[in-house]
């Protein structure tokens, strides 16, 4: 392929879309609203849609993976937020380190797993 890739977006479900809604603008995200059961949740160039559509089997699976320079850091201001304090089912797991790097984890408001990790250079 030649053709340069400029973003990649995925689709995430949501149980309680409003609730759910809240909780990625709680968290820093920014809402663009595309339709009232659709909308871009973006920090920065990267992003990712948000609909108002649950499949149980879908959501029980997804995971999505958000690299960032620093997981420490990132942790430490996640924990701030204190969004486990806010919404009931969300879980943040603490930072955990592996052979490739560390990570920690967020488990938002329908169950999607977030893992916001860090690689270690070479």
């Amino acid at each position: 392929m030649t053709q340069a890739i400029t973003s990649i977006r995925p689709f995430v479900g949501a149980t309680h879309f409003n609730l759910s809604r809240q909780f990625y603008a709680d968290w820093g995200f920014e809402e663009v609203v595309l339709s009232p059961n659709l909308s871009y949740f973006k920090a920065g160039n990267f992003g990712f849609y948000l609909q108002d559509a649950y499949v149980k089997d879908w959501i029980n699976n997804t995971m999505v993976f958000l690299e960032v320079p620093n997981v420490t850091e990132y942790y430490n201001q996640l924990a701030a937020l204190n969004l486990t304090a806010r919404y009931e089912t969300v879980r943040v797991v603490p930072i955990q380190t592996y052979e490739w790097g560390k990570e920690c984890f967020v488990h938002d408001p329908s169950g999607i797993l977030w893992h916001i990790g860090e690689f270690f250079t070479k």
